[in-house]
């Protein structure tokens, strides 16, 4: 062979080597995950609802993959963050609270763990926190102090950017923080922020129930703030309040952004939306759209949020190459706080779609939440029933993307890639252990559901202020053991734990091991 010819080859091969580097390169996702807040299995038009309206989420679950057994890890919203973050069930987090946090709380991620995100990063994706984050703030050692420098926060953990709420819009403070400070503090005004006393210079809506726009139980009577009452107190940072009117446009707005200034690089991009979350507050374009009152009009205005972001992809031209995942961070709750008519306004929708349970307990109807994933290149639509939990979006998304983690950066999180894309109809994952209030804990196997007895209701994990006697906490005090057999009876209507005692035993066993295990990738 001529010299001439050998380079000739070896050029080609070069060639053909790098286009196929390339190729994979361009083939890896963008990802956008939009988590939902207390938005339950029945809240959604593709999962049933009629009197809710939601055609660009229904629009995205046409086109992608729609799970009728996707499950939040937690029915409460910290755990659930907690997990989708670090790929690891939050009640194995020992070392940082990880129960429903309040605004000044610590960060419950130890910074400098391999987080999806950090993952992410590392693997050259640009990464972005936009909306509620719930996570906490500050390293515990000291008050967080909302007139500096917050942190370790998002940036600390993986997050190149990011404009979140600090907990829940129901606490205090109610404020927007842009990386590491606040968005639109007046210095002469500053923060000051308490969950155990009142500072006595603002209204609260013991004092001035007068002043609400909407009344509120003892727990949700502190400041006032935008004509609602919050849980906790504070002072100072007048200008730096937001308006619960504002909160969704804002929210798009700085998604928007973040999709035109990435629109070049790999990005992830996680979207924490409000609703329907109380207080459920629609912006004048949605409020009274609905049938069922201002939980409807809020779940509608999810719904344009979503679809804006949808409307970007295609207008920047990375829709083909998106994996958008939408989700929820728990089921759905009625009355949780304020009188906002939402359980009379209900009618014969359905928020958990028939299933038992609502947010805070371990059944279904808790923990079960909407999943829709969507990625013109790969996934053709469908629906599917193989369970799919929000803790396995880390090993995921990781094999997807070429991002690398080591084997214990996320313990419990399995790589479901060929479920998401439909190469197999096999349930990979064979089990999941579901978390509710006061660590209370359950476990699916297959079709068979066990749900230990507890006796302490919910002793830990609702907050500060909640009456551990309220109503919505009732369910979580199970006297005895439960089974169910969800594939004859998913609505866990009966217990047949004395019909199969054995199969009981077994699950009872195999929730202990895991129990006491570290966790482990791979399959279950």
């Amino acid at each position: 062979m001529k010299a001439s010819s050998f380079r000739r080859i070896i050029a080609t091969l070069a060639v053909a080597v790098a286009a196929g580097f390339a190729g994979a390169a361009e083939s890896r996702p963008n990802l956008l995950v939009i988590v939902a807040d207390d938005l339950g299995h029945g809240d959604l038009g593709c999962y049933g609802a009629t009197r809710v309206k939601t055609p660009n989420v229904d629009r995205l679950a046409a086109a992608g993959v729609r799970f009728t057994a996707g499950y939040a890890p937690s029915s409460t919203c910290t755990p659930t963050r907690y997990s989708l973050f670090t790929g690891e069930y939050a009640w194995r987090q020992t070392a940082r609270p990880t129960s429903i946090l309040d605004g000044d709380a610590p960060l419950c991620i130890e910074p400098g763990r391999l987080t999806l995100p950090q993952a992410l990063k590392n693997a050259g994706y640009f990464t972005g926190a936009i909306g509620k984050w719930h996570l906490g703030l500050g390293d515990g050692r000291t008050p967080v102090d909302f007139n500096g420098r917050i942190a370790p926060g998002p940036r600390e953990i993986g997050f190149s950017h990011s404009h979140i709420i600090p907990a829940t819009v129901d606490r205090v403070p109610p404020v927007w923080i842009e990386n590491d400070r606040v968005v639109g503090l007046d210095p002469a005004d500053p923060i000051s922020v308490s969950y155990q006393r009142d500072f006595g210079v603002e209204p609260t809506g013991v004092d001035r129930p007068d002043l609400l726009k909407v009344g509120a139980d003892r727990q949700h009577a502190g400041t006032i703030v935008n004509g609602i009452s919050r849980i906790g107190f504070m002072k100072g940072g007048r200008a730096a309040r937001f308006k619960d009117e504002e909160l969704t446009s804002t929210v798009v707005r700085q998604s928007v952004a973040f999709l035109e200034a990435h629109r070049a690089q790999p990005f992830f991009l996680y979207v924490g939306l409000f609703e329907p979350h109380v207080p459920r507050v629609a912006e004048p374009p949605f409020a009274g759209t609905s049938e069922v009152g201002v939980r409807g009009d809020v779940i509608q205005q999810l719904d344009w949020a979503t679809g804006e972001l949808l409307r970007t992809l295609d207008r920047l031209g990375l829709a083909e190459n998106t994996l958008v995942v939408f989700t929820s961070d728990n089921g759905p709750v009625l009355f949780d706080g304020y009188f906002d008519r939402s359980r009379e306004d209900v009618k014969d929708h359905r928020p958990a779609g028939g299933l038992r349970g609502w947010k805070y307990l371990v059944y279904e109807g808790g923990c079960r939440v909407p999943l829709i994933a969507r990625w013109p290149a790969r996934i053709r639509p469908r629906v599917s029933d193989q369970m799919f939990g929000l803790v396995d979006l880390y090993a995921t998304v990781a094999r997807l993307t070429g991002a690398k983690f080591a084997a214990d950066s996320a313990p419990d999180s399995l790589d479901l890639s060929p479920v998401l894309l439909g190469e197999t109809t096999a349930d990979l994952r064979d089990h999941t252990v579901l978390h509710g209030i006061g660590n209370t804990l359950s476990l699916r196997s297959g079709a068979w559901k066990y749900v230990p007895a507890t006796q302490s209701g919910p002793a830990s994990g609702i907050g500060s202020g909640a009456n551990p006697n309220d109503t919505r906490f009732a369910e979580s005090r199970i006297p005895a053991p439960q089974l169910f057999n969800l594939r004859a009876d998913p609505a866990e209507t009966k217990n047949v734990i004395a019909e199969f005692p054995e199969r009981a035993a077994g699950l009872k066993q195999r929730l202990d091991t895991i129990i006491a295990g570290p966790g482990r990738r791979g399959a279950p």
